[in-house]
């Protein structure tokens, strides 16, 4: 079986610079492709955000972007937690261990999927 992971990990935590942001953004989606070959479905709340704020505005960067992340956790089976310190994403990892769902700190802790659900 194929979970559905949430990546979780540094976006705007301390990242003052738009640089950072992108290298931030970067790493958790390395860490989603790596999550995709050990076959499961990677999540990151981060990339489904951006394009409404892009639409709404810098503005409602705050109204938008943890709402969807913290939404997207909730359905979500598990999270891999990486990077350094972020107030983001410790929230959507307490919101795995609120719900009894699992919580990764090594991509190696991920279960191996079934064979007939590899991609």
């Amino acid at each position: 079986m194929r979970l559905w992971i949430m990546v979780a990990g540094p976006y705007s935590a301390g990242a003052a610079d738009a640089e950072t942001r992108r290298e931030n953004l970067r790493e958790m989606n390395r860490m989603a492709l790596a999550v995709f070959e050990r076959g499961h479905v990677p999540v990151i709340g981060v990339n489904n955000a951006l394009p409404l704020i892009e639409q709404a505005g810098e503005a409602r960067f705050d109204d938008l972007m943890m709402p969807i992340s913290l939404a997207l956790a909730e359905r979500c089976d598990a999270v891999l937690r990486i990077g350094g310190a972020s107030t983001g994403a410790d929230a959507e990892v307490e919101r795995f261990r609120a719900a009894g769902k699992p919580v990764f700190t090594d991509l190696e802790e991920l279960p191996e999927p079934t064979a007939e659900s590899k991609p």
